[in-house]
């Protein structure tokens, strides 16, 4: 078999997407300070620097640091646009611990569901919640999105991960209650904006064992999951591979992979997710932190004519 490409031969390791405060457009860049948490830097206030990516796209293979122009981040991104990944692929009951917590058998294959474009949400902004989830069942699900670099089609294992551009975090927030009611789970997960995702793009080149990931969820400075990638069912290769076979992952396609235990509906009593709360969902090897707030939206006030 010949050797696969590269995603990517771009020297970046960490991306953000950006409002710079310079000139108030967008830009694609790399912290200056290679240790700093993105989300929670921003969260604090503190002024966040960033060198130039001059890039087509995140998966542009001509992609290079200016190291001579920098940035401040006026506001933080989702490392892609709805426009560049489309419906976003997930999977679900992917942790063995997760899956005992709940009590279910690990599934045989990748349990696969989908969420819209119109799902996709920045990093430290609002979560949100539509009054049809009003009702005391919205959770919390930290998960490692994985980004696909180049056109992945029927793919095997061995080279799956080859096709992966990079890393980042996602917070699959749930309605439980609409999950219960429908064997389908899109609606339920795939609300306006219940797909936060970033702050930061890890490139698959400096992450090449992403099982060595650790996830943890705190609300309201409360750690309410803390997992590890190395007790998924399916290793991330198969994943990958397996969404792969018949079906076109373009570049730009996100995959969410699961979450560890921890989420609300697994507690006792169960826990859920209130107008006002913050969500903070980390992934370590410099993925970040992923700050949410959420806003419960009001309800309409009826107008009179005075009469």
């Amino acid at each position: 078999m010949s050797p696969v490409a590269s995603s990517s031969s771009a020297n970046w390791t960490r991306l953000v997407r950006f409002i710079a405060a310079e000139d108030s457009s967008e830009h694609l860049g790399q912290p200056c300070d290679s240790e700093v948490d993105v989300g929670l830097a921003i969260e604090a206030g503190t002024e966040v620097k960033v060198f130039e990516i001059i890039a087509t796209s995140p998966w542009d293979p001509l992609a290079y640091i200016n190291l001579n122009k920098t940035f401040t981040i006026q506001k933080i991104l989702s490392p892609l646009s709805r426009s560049q990944t489309g419906t976003i692929r997930a999977t679900g009951l992917s942790y063995k611990d997760h899956a005992d917590e709940m009590g279910l058998s690990y599934p045989l294959y990748p349990v696969e569901f989908f969420k819209p474009e119109s799902s996709l949400n920045d990093p430290n902004a609002n979560v949100t919640v539509p009054l049809i989830c009003q009702t005391d069942s919205v959770d919390w699900e930290v998960e490692l999105a994985v980004v696909i670099g180049k056109e992945c089609k029927d793919v095997n294992e061995e080279d799956a991960l080859d096709y992966v551009l990079g890393y980042t975090v996602a917070n699959d927030i749930t309605d439980r209650k609409l999950q219960a009611s429908n064997s389908q789970w899109c609606h339920a997960k795939g609300m306006d904006n219940f797909c936060p995702l970033g702050p930061t793009l890890v490139s698959s080149r400096a992450l090449p064992n992403p099982h060595v990931l650790k996830l943890s969820t705190h609300v309201n400075g409360v750690q309410k999951q803390n997992g590890s990638a190395d007790v998924m069912i399916f290793p991330l290769a198969k994943v990958v591979s397996f969404l792969s076979q018949g079906c076109t992952l373009s570049p730009g396609t996100v995959i969410i992979t699961g979450t560890p235990p921890g989420i609300g509906v697994s507690m006792t009593p169960s826990e859920w997710l209130k107008d006002g709360d913050q969500v903070r969902c980390f992934i370590s090897h410099g993925l970040g932190t992923l700050v949410s707030n959420v806003v419960y939206q009001k309800k309409a006030v009826a107008q009179t004519n005075g009469h």
